[in-house]
């Protein structure tokens, strides 16, 4: 017997919330949405939904959220809840701010993810050494790091030139590029607004366009974290903590050592998460600049079923709304109206198949409310739009957790020895 016999053994009975999407059908799904959007666009007249501006506005804001998602995402898969990402990206933002305007903003994104690491490991010395609960720890961890930062504010930034007690002084930017070429030419072809063929130009054109060498390098994160957890060793004895650790100790795995070392991963991408608000999103840190990021990022994750790939999809969406407040909201949130309207049809006829009639009823009239909502204004009040990436949060939240399929040992007490 080996730790691959570990983490295969959960795989041998999934159970009716395990099973996974296949690539076919979700290819399938994100296609019907994309050409549902793109007649809506059509219908609507709200061409900014899927312009370039949008769709580099949208992964300008996903990128915190993924990485807070990521951050999660290991801390998990070795069996530690970690609620305590909202304050891992705290100390990033300011830790990264407070290095980055001093000694440029590269030294800043370090000491963010270290700012990061820092409180993981207070999580990690409560949860796994003390086995204090998970969810009390990270709540503490949170509130910590929001009065710690604003304390140390008052004695860093308040002083400084351009500073002040609730903000610190502007960092140098990272500078930005776009795909020589390639950028310019799909701006173009979304500015003619064809059927499809613009909305795809924008949202090719929109990964491509005004990046930041920071966006790239937590994008390339992704597929780094899928292949190190699932495709090394490394991460097969990592993931059996999360999912036997009495098992994985069996077999000589130090579960301490893995979760550790997995929590600290997970500060680190939090932390990078906060870094990226301060030095690239604002280029200065802002009392209360987070926003509840680190929480959506943990709905990301939940979301993409602890899953790299889902998770990037759950923070795309979430990011996609939450940009919506910077780029003509009203009007764009308005035209979604008749999306999430036609969705919610095509989820009633669903269950309907499925001859699930009271869910489908519910459905149907909730889609009934969005048609007669979109066709009685023509937009949206602001604090709508403000709201719409928490109400997105919880839909899909409510949608997706039937078929979710966590660690089966995570957030259980663990101490060493105690299948013995």
């Amino acid at each position: 017997m080996s730790t691959a016999t570990i983490a295969k053994a959960p795989a041998k009975q999934p159970g009716k919330g395990g099973r996974r999407m296949s690539l076919p059908v979700l290819l399938l799904i994100i296609s019907g949405v994309l050409v549902l959007t793109s007649a809506v666009r059509l219908i609507t007249d709200a061409d900014g939904i899927t312009s370039t501006g949008q769709m580099s506005t949208a992964l300008r804001a996903a990128v915190p959220i993924g990485l807070a998602g990521l951050g999660g995402l290991w801390a998990e898969r070795a069996g530690v809840v970690n609620i305590g990402l909202e304050g891992m990206m705290i100390l990033g933002t300011w830790f990264g701010a407070w290095a980055g305007y001093q000694w440029g903003p590269w030294t800043g994104v370090v000491v963010g993810i270290i700012g990061g690491a820092l409180g993981a490991v207070l999580h990690a010395i409560a949860t796994v050494t003390f086995n204090v609960n998970h969810i009390v720890s990270g709540v503490a961890l949170n509130i910590l790091a929001l009065g710690t930062t604003r304390y140390l504010s008052k004695f860093t930034f308040e002083d400084a030139p351009q500073g002040s007690s609730k903000q610190s002084p502007p960092i140098d930017s990272l500078g930005t590029f776009d795909v020589p070429g390639l950028s310019s030419w799909l701006e173009t072809l979304n500015q003619k607004h064809w059927f499809l063929v613009s909305d795809i130009a924008g949202l090719v054109g929109g990964l491509i366009t005004d990046l930041s060498p920071l966006t790239v390098v937590a994008v390339a994160l992704v597929p780094v974290t899928w292949y190190v957890l699932w495709r090394t060793s490394f991460g097969l004895r990592l993931r059996s903590c999360g999912e036997n650790p009495i098992a994985a100790e069996s077999l000589g795995v130090n579960v301490y050592k893995y979760k550790y070392i997995a929590v600290i991963i997970s500060g680190g991408f939090a932390g990078l998460g906060g870094a990226f608000l301060s030095i690239v999103s604002s280029n200065v840190y802002l009392d209360g600049q987070t926003a509840g990021r680190g929480y959506i990022g943990l709905a990301a994750m939940i979301f993409g079923n602890w899953m790299p790939g889902g998770l990037a999809l759950g923070a795309g969406l979430f990011g996609y709304t939450d940009s919506l407040k910077l780029r003509g909201g009203t009007t764009n949130v308005h035209a979604l109206l008749l999306l999430i309207a036609i969705l919610l049809v095509a989820g009633a006829i669903y269950l309907i198949w499925k001859k699930k009639y009271v869910p489908a009823a519910i459905t149907a009239v909730i889609s009934a409310l969005m048609f007669v909502w979109y066709a009685t204004t023509n937009e949206v009040p602001n604090q709508v739009v403000t709201a719409s990436p928490y109400v997105i949060t919880l839909l899909v939240l409510s949608l997706s957790a039937q078929r979710l399929r966590m660690p089966k040992a995570d957030g259980l007490p663990y101490r060493k020895g105690q299948g013995k």
